[in-house]
């Protein structure tokens, strides 16, 4: 959470691999068996399932960068793999004779005290010297309020990306950007790329301004739940729809009014959202476009 594959991404594309692929796999993600397939691929007829040849993340890697996170999870045999790997530059796909010559950069990452996991008998002493040449910590959000700023401009960069998107949010308010300073980020980076994407869709205007923040970022030492638009003392039920129609509103607003394009916006069918735009009497109140 502390955004460590957006720092792989940064070296990833300020290097001279930049223009090869970067590959991201997540060790805590797959079983055993399932994670020796996705790294090293399998051959056709290598195991029940495997009906074609696929390429493995090694070989998709090629030229570029391969980041694996949570490489404290990885299961003992195939550390011994992976460190064959990385010694020999040559990988083996499941059911194969061939090794194939790879080369990419490897970038790995975990939330663990790998020293203490090679004590344990968890984690091999040689694959820890072998990917331990060049070390970085990244300290928590709340440890380095210099990237905030930085992070609020990637995330509402990424999330007004496309057509039906472009232009609906194009900043915030240096208030806004001094509450998500001020605020604990016990979730790391990221509970602030989530704020970020709840921000742009609740967004009244074009600025993300404190109004558009969370209530326990807006009022951190405030006792009770308090939303915009909402009094207090409302049922959850009545709570839950005012939030349901205001992100309709934007959906429809981001659209132009197009009722395919809100709805997918929204993730829902456009079935659900003509019943959702009747709920709310939003139909009598908008321009629908039906296409």
């Amino acid at each position: 959470g502390t955004g460590k594959e957006l720092v792989a991404k940064s070296i990833h594309y300020n290097s001279m691999r930049k223009d090869h692929p970067l590959i991201a796999v997540n060790c805590s993600a797959f079983a055993e068996s399932l994670l020796e397939s996705e790294l090293f691929g399998h051959e056709k007829g290598a195991f029940t399932g495997a009906v074609g040849l696929k390429k493995g993340r090694f070989e998709m890697a090629d030229k570029g960068t391969l980041f694996l996170d949570e490489i404290g999870e990885l299961p003992m045999p195939l550390q011994v793999k992976l460190l064959r790997v990385l010694q020999e530059r040559t990988v083996e796909r499941v059911g194969g004779t061939v090794s194939l010559a790879v080369d990419f950069r490897l970038i790995a990452a975990t939330n663990k005290i790998l020293e203490d996991e090679v004590k344990n008998g968890k984690f091999r002493e040689d694959l820890y010297y072998r990917l331990n040449v060049v070390k970085a910590n990244i300290p928590p959000l709340r440890d380095r309020l210099e990237d905030i700023p930085l992070l609020i401009k990637h995330f509402i960069e990424k999330y007004t990306q496309g057509p039906e998107r472009a232009g609906i949010v194009t900043g915030i308010d240096k208030e806004a950007i001094q509450r998500l300073c001020d605020y604990e980020w016990r979730g790391n980076v990221r509970e602030l790329e989530n704020v970020i994407e709840r921000a742009i869709i609740l967004a009244k205007g074009s600025i993300i301004t404190v109004s558009d923040l969370p209530s326990q970022i807006r009022n951190p030492k405030a006792g009770t739940l308090q939303l915009d638009g909402i009094p207090d003392g409302v049922g959850l039920s009545e709570t839950l729809a005012a939030v349901e129609k205001r992100m309709i509103l934007r959906a429809m607003k981001m659209s132009g009014n197009v009722q395919t394009t809100a709805a997918k916006i929204l993730g829902i069918g456009k079935s659900g959202l003509n019943q959702k735009l009747k709920k709310f009497n939003l139909d009598k109140e908008l321009k629908l476009d039906n296409k």
